[in-house]
């Protein structure tokens, strides 16, 4: 239970990974030295073991996302010369049944959620076809009512033929005919994990060859309620089980033909820390072949538990984690088959060159979250998520947000206030975390009439910032909305933000959470700059707050506003609205710390502060500060709810 715990932990960290090569090698009989990396994440988007060697697998990483809901359209992408990543969405029932859809090179086919299904049909994969990943998709329901050997059919769930860099991940196979999974015909560099297969009879084969070519590695995997092949590996050069599951057997009775492992022909096997539980023979092989088995755990098990030659020593290709097997059962039952939590990573530089190249491949009107992985390094370009373009996770993956910059030093100069913007963000729920946004113009170098230079403006709804950085000086972060009585909603949280004038602007209901908002010094002995310039609608009654946050600057005591109201363009029903609270400000905040703007007082404004703390705090006339009656309905949770109870904080 304790490697339950861990891995639980361990959870959040998997599903990004570093880069690794994209172009798989050509099929060969040679296996190389082992990998340097050590074992891969169980939430990775990369295949380890056997699969990750020799180039790699990274299915159609490079290429474009598409997502399919019917059989037309999967056999079209998935059979392209060019890369894809497939998403399939709901049930895609194959007509005529034991219909194939053929998988060419290049590929990743994945479902969304849980709810990605192929019901009596089959993926094959033909002679030469390489670098495929299947992952995350539910593959069932092929068997003929009594047919239960499935003598005259060949209706499988996957199947194989010489290809190689194949890895098959994350599945759910039921009720099929014949094999759920055939890998055959010496397909090399083959990684078969965390899949259920369940309710059939021919199960899981390897071979069908003379050739002692195949290298394969299968963990994790549970196999429940069914009879033979759990797997069958004939003529294989390497076969490395591990952590595997096996209980349940269907027809236990016959004394041949139902079992679990078998090492056939000239087979060199490895099976290490599964589990057996009422299984008839759990693993055997042929006098010819080689089996070592180590560490795992049989209950209720009967007949042959053979082991006999040398085999092969798995980390001399690869390295691996290996559960202990007690935790098996736990482990393989809740983390095996589908889930919520895999989904698209495009990496970047890895897969795409540019952040921008990975915003481009995510597909237009796209509805599930897909994560563009950034690598560690500054990324000098201008990015643009367009409002057709939703559902993106920005997702730094070094250490640190300071590991990942997204930079570039436009001033307002040359492109106005929103070409200056490093990154924009026009569409609806998107996300970043680990990452910092700069603008690196050099106000200080260059004279221009307009100094405005943006590290981020955004324009879409549901926007949330999480551990991320905004860098520049005036107008560091604008959050705004399409027009001004459309509200949008931003959520900024365990973040930093710095500038001098009016660094965090714009109309968009935003909130400020456990951050830190430097106030950068101009020199200044009595004004230094305005930390909030906000254009809230008149019809909003939530604008900017600020809460649980500290704000710090070197600037001298006293030159350094909270605020002033932006009415761009003159705009009357452009109504302020900020509340600091709960937040600690330094002694360069000055005593009357509103201000006007453009011929706008700031007290026809609404500006309030409520419990703030430090030496720039105080209560004074110039000062309003917030009802306790009043606060209650000023939370985190009211600015952000809107109609659709909206609650971003709530996953913390």
């Amino acid at each position: 239970m304790a490697a339950v715990l861990a891995l639980v932990g361990a959870l959040f960290l998997g599903s990004l990974g570093d880069a690794r090569a994209a172009t798989p090698a050509p099929a060969s009989s040679s296996v190389p030295s082992p990998a340097s990396s050590g074992a891969a994440d169980r939430w990775s988007d990369r295949p380890h073991g056997f699969a990750s060697l020799a180039g790699g697998t990274t299915g159609g990483a490079g290429g474009k996302v598409v997502t399919v809901t019917d059989q037309a359209s999967l056999a079209a992408y998935a059979a392209a010369p060019e890369p894809y990543v497939i998403r399939v969405q709901g049930t895609i029932t194959a007509q005529p049944f034991g219909a194939s859809v053929t998988v060419a090179s290049d590929k990743t086919i994945v479902g969304v959620g849980t709810g990605g299904e192929l019901v009596q049909g089959e993926f094959h994969l033909a002679p030469g076809t390489h670098n495929v990943i299947i992952r995350n998709m539910t593959i069932r329901d092929s068997a003929v009512e009594g047919n239960w050997d499935c003598k005259d059919t060949d209706f499988d769930g996957i199947q194989m033929d010489t290809v190689h860099h194949v890895w098959v991940d994350h599945n759910r196979f039921s009720n099929i005919c014949d094999g759920q999974l055939d890998v055959r015909k010496d397909s090399e560099y083959i990684t078969v994990s965390y899949n259920r297969f369940e309710n059939n009879n021919k199960t899981f084969g390897l071979g069908w060859t003379t050739n002692v070519r195949t290298q394969i590695t299968i963990d994790h995997n549970w196999f429940a309620n069914t009879k033979q092949r759990n797997p069958s590996v004939d003529n294989a050069a390497y076969a490395h089980l591990y952590n595997n599951y096996l209980t349940a057997q269907v027809d236990p009775g016959d004394p041949v033909w139902t079992y679990g492992n078998w090492s056939r022909g000239r087979t060199k096997m490895v099976i290490e820390n599964s589990y057996y539980q009422d299984v008839q023979h759990p693993y055997q092989a042929d006098a010819t072949a080689e089996l070592v088995q180590r560490g795992s755990i049989l209950r209720n098990t009967s007949g042959r538990h053979d082991a006999w030659g040398a085999a092969f020593d798995p980390r001399e290709f690869y390295a691996y984690r290996l559960d202990p097997a007690a935790a098996v059962p736990a482990l393989v039952k809740k983390f095996s088959g589908p889930q919520k939590r895999i989904g698209v990573a495009l990496r970047v530089p890895a897969d795409h060159p540019t952040v921008q190249a990975a915003v481009d491949a995510v597909p237009a009107g796209n509805t599930v979250p897909v994560t563009i992985a950034v690598a560690p390094g500054t990324y000098r370009e201008k990015v643009l998520i367009p409002a057709t373009k939703p559902n993106i996770v920005l997702q730094g993956t070094g250490q640190d947000r300071s590991d990942t910059v997204i930079v570039f030093d436009t001033p307002a100069e040359y492109g106005g206030s929103t070409g200056s913007a490093t990154v924009r963000i026009a569409a609806n729920d998107v996300t970043a975390r680990n990452l910092t946004f700069s603008n690196d113009f050099d106000e200080a170098a260059v004279e221009l009439k307009g100094e405005q230079a943006l590290a981020m403006k955004t324009t879409g709804d549901r926007i949330v910032f999480e551990d991320t950085a905004f860098l520049g000086n005036q107008d560091t972060l604008m959050t705004d909305s399409p027009k001004l009585d459309v509200i949008s909603r931003v959520y900024v949280r365990d973040s930093y933000i710095e500038g001098d004038v009016d660094f965090v602007y714009g109309r968009a209901t935003t909130v400020v959470e456990r951050s830190v908002i430097r106030a950068l010094s101009r020199g200044s002995d009595s004004n230094n700059g305005y930390i909030t310039a906000a254009s809230t609608w008149t019809g909003n009654p939530y604008g900017f707050l600020i809460t649980g946050s500290r704000i710090v600057s070197d600037a001298p005591a006293g030159t350094f506003h909270l605020g002033r109201p932006w009415h761009p363009g003159g705009e009357p029903n452009a109504v302020a609205q900020v509340l600091i609270r709960d937040t600690w400000l330094p002694a360069a905040i000055k005593s009357s710390p509103w201000t006007d703007m453009s011929g706008f007082s700031w007290k026809d404004a609404r500006f309030t502060e409520y419990h703030n703390r430090g030496p720039g705090a105080g209560v004074t006339a110039d000062r309003p500060q917030m009802s306790d009656t009043a606060a209650r309905d000023h939370t985190v949770a009211d600015y952000l709810a809107g109609t659709d109870g909206w609650a971003p904080y709530a996953r913390h």
